[in-house]
């Protein structure tokens, strides 16, 4: 069972967070209700960094390489010898890169975000209580994962 704080202060329910992490509940343990967004709680909780950075990193390497890969493969495959200029010139192969860069990256972030956040579940999202317009603090017995 989790221990619910209910507060109708702002200034109150920041105090009282703080006091809880100087007893020594962990952070990881605290989830914060509030009726808009109140920036000071952000910086007195520690936060996870998210992993749909990792995402985004490996959709953008995957479609430099795929773009490179497109351009060069294709230009050896059908050669256009003219003037003796190389088959294989890289400079306006980066600009299909690129795009390909920003397109696979956006791409693979959407996706990571998607899969990350467990959508479409309505239940991950919203809460089945309601709080008005009130500020609460629920400390929970095991950290959730």
């Amino acid at each position: 069972m989790a221990d619910r704080l209910i507060f109708d202060d702002r200034e109150q329910f920041l105090e009282v967070l703080r006091q809880l992490l100087r007893q020594g509940v962990p952070g990881e343990r605290i989830r914060v209700i509030t009726p808009f967004g109140v920036p000071e709680v952000e910086e007195i909780l520690p936060g996870k960094r998210s992993k749909v950075r990792f995402f985004a990193l490996i959709g953008a390497a995957g479609g430099t390489v795929t773009g490179l890969a497109f351009t060069i493969l294709t230009s050896l495959s059908w050669p256009l010898v003219i003037g003796g200029k190389p088959i294989v010139s890289l400079p306006p192969f980066i600009i299909i890169a690129f795009a390909l860069t920003i397109l696979f990256g956006a791409l693979s972030t959407f996706v990571g975000f998607l899969l990350l956040s467990r959508l479409p579940s309505l239940r991950g999202i919203r809460s089945g209580e309601e709080n008005g317009n009130t500020f609460v603090i629920v400390i929970e017995d095991e950290v959730r994962r």
